[in-house]
């Protein structure tokens, strides 16, 4: 939600691998897709350990050449990994610069483009390494007892900028005895006094602030530039933004959040400067709202930054800003935009600014003038990670070519470029063409529909089996986002691929909510959520089916984050479909908003305040009061270290289900996997191969339809 719900290994087989043998092995026959000899010619879930994904792609300073972060998986350590690639710009010499089982990321070019700082994990801990660039060797620079993060070259190529924990101490109250010499005792208790004290992905966070450091490019100790008890851009759960110097070396900029109550009050940071010989601080701006992602003009004189006056409200709009060097003088470039800018790149004459948006489903980079005015896009089709969610990264050249990840419905994320003068993107790598040469894929079609609560036109996209046959009919797949505020677009998704491949009509759609069509349309559902959207999402069921090859009574749903919040909301208010999925979800606003690792963001964005003022509001926009009208057969998903949208939640439902005794309903607990179950290749594999287990397991056959 808010891009907020949405995106250890483990020996042996899953626990939950057992569990969906017996599914099936206890379904009973249904029909599904006729088997034939070119079936190993579609996508599968095992497929996910073949995937790769170009990502961070970074053009050098003369154009020539991108360096690109290339993601992979190991089928024998169940394990993803990471190296860093290079091609030309004309897409000839594709060669690997790292290889190995390691996490290599973050690459980042010297301004004269001879050595290439990137961080990895390759001697045992993360740390910063330097590539150089005509002799490939490679240079361990820090020695840090912390990972290194968003790295950042300066200006004469002397010194590296970076953000790390420095830890602190934890809350000491008991004053406890040593064991006796050769005693083994267990894990002690632990004290916490922060509200956010965990995060997904993270666990439980360990004390300290992130803090701003430089070291010398040769290596050597790092020293560290901020104070206070404050986060200064860091790691997940830290603080926001990355360094960024001036073009004279002097300052560093960087957000953080210094208010005595930025817990509460999380989104409202500022853009300090820092002075890097003596660590002089002064704030450039001062608002109650985020103001990040800072860069500084060529010439020195402006700062570029994004950010928004904040109301306090679910959805609101990001806009790119220009001040001057001293913070006066801030104004709106992007003021008839009413789309999300993210991460603005000066051009190398400051005429402008390259900067990142969506735009109905679709990711662009565009360019807007120093003086405001018309945006123009300059690429489209940015994404990568093989799912329809937006997302994606560029850089930019000083020519102005721009390198960008590459994504559309038949290609997961490589590496294109496009320039001034370039009227098309040309695509350098082709990653996936060893699995998906020789995969046929399902067709994607784009179409435009009606909600029937008020008209309002929705943006949906249909995946037809790979042996479509328009005189046939077939199951329908809906798959309803998380975010709530995000978006699906024309973009490769392997999910739905493989759904698609076992001869579902898969459909998925922007409801009121999603990003990308304005601020508007994105607050329908503030203070509404779930709601409407049940409309949006049901008509667009009824548009499908008014095609002609879909069966009606043959209609199944899932969706994860805030989209298993949806699916419960679904099938809580209709019983047309014959199975459900819900991935992960909210299904008790009062105890989400005091367990997850967000609940600044739900008690003041998404709700009025907290649960104890609002117990009614509360009460009616959770699904749990839905459940004993649910009909439809139930699967619960949900990692155990989802820090998000805790395990409790789904525990909640399922044991909802069960004392309501009106459905079949199965909890599943997928091991050490966080918000998503995308962390293990082989529990990524699972996760599809239960939500496919479980609609096949319920295939055929009439239900009753019904809404409330």
């Amino acid at each position: 939600m808010d891009r907020s719900l949405h995106p250890s290994a483990v020996a042996g087989i899953a626990p939950c691998a057992l569990l969906a043998v017996l599914l099936v092995a206890a379904a009973p026959p249904v029909p599904t897709r006729a088997q034939g000899p070119g079936d190993r010619d579609m996508l599968e879930a095992r497929d996910v350990f073949d995937m790769e994904f170009a990502a961070d792609p970074q053009i050098s300073p003369d154009g020539a050449r991108v360096v690109y972060v290339r993601q992979f998986s190991d089928i024998m350590t169940d394990q993803r990994y990471s190296n860093l690639w290079m091609v030309k710009s004309d897409g000839g010499g594709d060669r690997a610069l790292t290889t190995g089982n390691y996490g290599d990321a973050s690459p980042r070019w010297s301004p004269d483009g001879s050595r290439l700082l990137f961080v990895s994990d390759r001697d045992g801990s993360s740390q910063i390494w330097i590539y150089w660039v005509d002799t490939g060797q490679l240079t361990r620079v820090t020695s840090v007892q912390r990972t290194p993060h968003d790295p950042a070259w300066s200006p004469d190529g002397k010194w590296i900028a970076f953000t790390m924990l420095v830890p602190g101490q934890r809350e000491q109250i008991a004053q406890l005895p040593a064991p006796p010499k050769g005693a083994v005792w267990h894990a002690p208790a632990r004290a916490l006094d922060k509200l956010i004290y965990q995060f997904n992905g993270v666990g439980e966070l360990e004390p300290g602030y992130a803090h701003l450091f430089v070291v010398p490019a040769e290596g050597g100790t790092a020293r560290r530039i901020s104070e206070g008890d404050h986060n200064f851009g860091g790691g997940a759960g830290r603080g926001p933004g990355a360094p960024v110097w001036t073009p004279d070396g002097k300052d560093i900029l960087i957000s953080a959040n210094l208010r005595p109550d930025a817990e509460i009050e999380s989104r409202d940071t500022e853009i300090y400067a820092f002075d890097v010989a003596t660590g002089g601080m002064r704030a450039l701006t001062d608002r109650r709202g985020p103001d990040n992602n800072a860069t500084v003009a060529p010439d020195g004189k402006l700062v570029a930054y994004t950010g928004f006056d904040d109301r306090h409200q679910g959805y609101q709009v990001t806009r790119l800003y220009l001040m001057n060097r001293d913070g006066s003088g801030s104004r709106v470039v992007t003021g008839d935009l009413d789309r999300d800018a993210q991460d603005p790149q000066w051009a190398a004459d400051g005429s402008g600014l390259f900067f990142q948006y969506d735009d109905q489903g679709d990711t662009h980079v565009g360019f807007v003038p120093v003086g405001g005015g018309a945006v123009r896009s300059v690429a489209q089709h940015v994404g990568t990670g093989g799912s329809s969610y937006s997302g994606g990264s560029y850089s930019v050249a000083r020519d102005g070519r721009v390198a960008f990840t590459w994504s559309t419905p038949t290609v997961p994320g490589d590496v294109a470029v496009t320039g001034p003068r370039a009227s098309t993107a040309r695509v350098l790598t082709s990653v996936n063409e060893d699995l998906l040469g020789h995969k046929r894929l399902g067709a994607t079609e784009e179409f435009w529909y009606e909600s029937s609560k008020d008209g309002r036109r929705i943006q949906g996209w249909i995946i037809k089996p790979p042996d479509f046959d328009p005189s046939r009919k077939y199951p329908l797949l809906l798959e309803i986002h998380g975010g709530p505020f995000a978006n699906y677009g024309d973009r490769f998704d392997v999910e739905k691929q493989v759904f698609a491949a076992d001869g579902f009509v898969v459909l998925y759609v922007n409801p009121r909510g999603s990003t990308s069509y304005g601020e508007e349309f994105g607050n329908l559902i503030h203070y509404a959520y779930p709601g409407d959207d049940f409309f949006d999402l049901n008509s667009g069921v009824d548009a499908v089916i008014q095609k002609g090859y879909v069966s009606p009574d043959s209609l199944y749903v899932t969706g994860g984050s805030g989209g298993g919040v949806l699916t419960a909301w679904m099938i809580g208010r209709t019983t047309r479909f014959r199975a459900a999925v819900v991935q992960y979800p909210v299904i008790d606003w009062y105890s989400f908003a005091l367990t997850s690792d967000i609940p600044s963001t739900v008690n003041r964005y998404w709700f009025p305040g907290p649960p104890w003022e609002h117990l009614q509001e509360y009460a009616d926009r959770s699904v749990i009061s839905l459940a004993g009208k649910v009909r439809t057969p139930a699967m619960i998903i949900t990692g155990e270290a989802d820090h998000r949208t805790p395990m409790s939640e789904s525990e909640q439902y399922y044991q909802a289900l069960k004392i309501a005794g009106n459905v079949d309903a199965v909890l599943v607990k997928v091991p050490d996997e966080p918000h998503g179950i995308r962390r293990f290749p082989s529990h990524f594999m699972e996760k599809i191969a239960y939500i496919k287990g479980w609609m096949d397991r319920y295939r055929g056959g009439r239900r009753p339809v019904s809404d409330w």
